[in-house]
């Protein structure tokens, strides 16, 4: 689409033409996220606003011209969230990077969604707190992208995920009205819940410009450690075992050979490359509680054939062994060309039969696939490997992605535990929303946006 001249002549005067950018490589630069898949109508520009005021102008002027926007973070979601699928404009919220306040009274922190979500771990830690969801992108995510997926994280097993831990917010309509729900209060029941709403709407509702979080007390004490097992469904008994007999760890990660493999190339770490799979697990809280603990899941693990390969004994070997874990992502785009990586989760029970599964699946299609994740909360990261160029290939590995869908929502399951839906899943959202609860869900959002200009050709599946 073509951008009006008084549109970007009035967006120039409103932010600082250096903070309106229409060169080629920013346009291309912003037309992808981790799914590295180019969008399917690229931005005519790229709009950086300094804080709400700004926002609220920008969006009232894309209202006004019917020019569409779409929010951005970091640009490292894996379904294409960020990424325009109809042209407009870009809004990069990466100036807005303050934290506001720490208020160790209330427990909470004050923040701009640019805040990159480690910053403000490294923010809240002098002070005894931490904020705990995690995810494997700590160190570029934003809070703001946090929100706008709901991210889970390594620690979603006993400290949930985003949703539990947004407070308040300050977010932008699509006409540019300003609006504010919640605050530092724990409790709130006052009109509908906006709050949840907004969290993991994938900037479809609302810009979000500020963010009241829950923190928590750091853990007193943690123990982490590596477990080898002989099959990826022992450790996936293991993980159910582990869970059926009341233990709730801080992380149970698992990674299947083919990861453990990759990972183990690029860092050289003496992992064990033998092992079909290994459980990385660990505990946190009062000495006495995780030694308890520590022992009733050695005997779990046992029971299903692990064994201890590595424990860690200090804080540096303990950020090895979790440098191992966020490594896999990138280390497994060396093996092909195309990664196509989806998120299913199931209830942590089905976690032996849905490796099982994919298995046959993979052999089925034959197609290379990996799997790891969050095996704890019954959330697994499949990734279907395939050369660019191999059409063949390609057309197999989109097939089994189809079929893992299906064979995740008959376990009781769903197409996606914490990366959204943006456009990469659309199509196979009617795996898991009824027609009913689909077309409520398309009302909610001409509720928010009658003009349709925010984000839109995500969530929805294309009209035929």
């Amino acid at each position: 689409m073509t951008l009006p001249r008084p549109f970007t002549h009035a967006l120039r005067h409103l932010l600082g033409s250096e903070h309106v950018a229409d060169a080629p490589e920013t346009l291309i630069c912003y037309s992808l996220d981790a799914m590295n898949e180019p969008a399917p109508e690229g931005p005519e520009l790229v709009v950086f606003p300094p804080d709400e005021s700004a926002v609220a102008g920008v969006m009232a002027l894309c209202q006004h011209h019917r020019i569409p926007v779409t929010p951005r973070g970091a640009g490292v979601g894996m379904t294409g969230g960020c990424v325009p699928a109809c042209g407009g404009i870009v809004m990069a919220m990466t100036r807005l990077n303050r934290i506001l306040e720490i208020d160790t009274d209330n427990l909470v922190a004050v923040v701009e969604p640019g805040v990159v979500t480690q910053h403000l771990q490294d923010a809240v830690k002098p002070f005894g707190l931490f904020y705990p969801p995690d995810p494997a992108s700590a160190n570029t995510s934003t809070l703001g992208g946090n929100v706008a997926e709901c991210a889970g994280g390594l620690s979603a097993v006993k400290y949930g995920v985003t949703k539990h831990y947004v407070l308040g917010a300050r977010f932008v309509l699509p006409d540019g009205t300003v609006c504010s729900a919640g605050g530092k209060m724990v409790k709130n029941v006052v009109g509908y819940d906006l709050l949840g709403l907004l969290v993991g709407s994938e900037g479809t509702l609302a810009v979000i410009t500020q963010l009241t979080l829950k923190l928590l007390p750091l853990p007193e004490v943690r123990r982490t450690l590596l477990i080898a097992f002989a099959s990826v469904e022992d450790a996936g008994a293991a993980v159910a075992g582990i869970i059926r007999a009341r233990i709730i760890p801080t992380a149970l990660e698992l990674m299947d050979r083919p990861s453990i493999r990759a990972v183990e190339a690029v860092l050289h770490y003496g992992i064990p490359t033998d092992a079909e799979a290994l459980l990385l697990v660990e505990i946190d809280g009062k000495p006495g509680d995780v030694e308890a603990d520590f022992i009733r899941l050695l005997d779990q693990v046992k029971a299903h054939g692990g064994q201890i390969a590595l424990e860690a004994t200090d804080a540096a070997q303990r950020e090895r062994i979790w440098e191992f874990r966020r490594t896999i992502s990138p280390a497994i785009t060396r093996l092909k060309s195309l990664k196509i990586n989806e998120d299913i989760v199931v209830p942590r029970s089905e976690m032996p039969r849905i490796l099982r599964r994919i298995e046959e699946i993979a052999a089925r299609f034959q197609v290379t696939i990996v799997c790891y994740g969050h095996a704890g909360d019954g959330n697994l990261h499949v990734n279907l490997l395939a050369e660019r160029q191999d059409r063949d290939e390609v057309k197999r590995a989109l097939e089994a992605v189809e079929e893992i869908f299906k064979a995740s929502v008959a376990l009781g399951g769903a197409i996606s535990g914490e990366h959204g839906i943006g456009l990469a899943k659309k199509r196979y959202i009617r795996y898991n929303l009824a027609p009913d609860v689909l077309a409520l869900t398309r009302r909610i959002k001409q509720a928010f946006d009658p003009a349709g200009i925010l984000n839109p050709g995500k969530i929805f599946p294309d009209e035929s």
